[in-house]
Formats: C-alpha cells, sequence, structure tokens
C-alpha cells in the first residue's frame, strides 16, 4: 500500500514539475503580448526552445520581452514619418526655393558666425593659459 501512495506522490510531483516548466515558457510571451511587441512570435517560439533545452536561454528571452516599451517608440516612429515625408516632398520639386530654405539659411550662417566668435574666445583663453604656463616654469 505504501507504494502506492509513493508512486502517486512520484507521480504528481514529476507532472507538477512539468507543468510548471511549461507555465514559464508562456511568462515572456505574456509581457510580448502585453507590451505590443513586435516579434511576438519570435520569442513565443524561442520560448518553447527554451524548453527543451531546460530553461538556459529563458532570462534572454524574458529580458528580450521586458526591454520593449511601445511608448517610446509610438513617440518616435511619428516624426520619422513626418521627416520622410518632408524629405519625399522636397525631392518631389524640380527646385525648391520656399521660406524654410532660406530660413535655414539664415540659422546655418548665424550658428557658424558663433562658432566663429567661440573659436576666437577659445583661442585666446589659450594664449592666456600656454603664457600663465611659460611665466610659472620660468618662476620655478
Amino acid at each position: 500500500m505504501h507504494e502506492y501512495v509513493a508512486l502517486g506522490i512520484l507521480v504528481f510531483i514529476a507532472a507538477s514539475l512539468l507543468f510548471g516548466a511549461i507555465a514559464i515558457v508562456g511568462v515572456p510571451y505574456k509581457i510580448a503580448v502585453d507590451r505590443n511587441h513586435p516579434h511576438q512570435d519570435a520569442i513565443r517560439f524561442a520560448g518553447w526552445v527554451s524548453l527543451f533545452t531546460l530553461h538556459a536561454i529563458w532570462p534572454l528571452l524574458y529580458a528580450w520581452s521586458a526591454a520593449y516599451r511601445e511608448s517610446a517608440v509610438s513617440k518616435i516612429a511619428p516624426r520619422f514619418a513626418e521627416i520622410n515625408n518632408e524629405d519625399t516632398a522636397i525631392n518631389d520639386k524640380a527646385e525648391y526655393t520656399g521660406p524654410k530654405l532660406a530660413q535655414l539659411d539664415e540659422d546655418i550662417t548665424d550658428s557658424v558666425t558663433l562658432l566663429g566668435h567661440r573659436y576666437e574666445a577659445l583661442g585666446d583663453r589659450i594664449e592666456r593659459i600656454e603664457k600663465a604656463i611659460m611665466a610659472a616654469t620660468e618662476a620655478a
């Protein structure tokens, strides 16, 4: 009688471990679905592969699915689409001489002028530092 009880406990423990391992396989996939990950199918397939590799790659799957945030991507994607639309609109026209080009030219000119002034200021500072170093070495 004790043998049957022991066998039942052993079968219960083995079944629990098997179903627990299968349940763990689905965790990265559920995270990917919740976050609307673009690679959901790949994560699901890799989860089943990890079952046969004794969950050796499971931590990587978890990190892969948890690292994706749709909110960050959704903020950037419309801007990329807008830039692409602007580029195609500009490329479609033979010559573009609108106000944006004039404003861009003014901005570039202002930036170059500002950089020139900063370069001169840095040159003056470097000269003063060199003089101070020379004076300190001569005094020593």
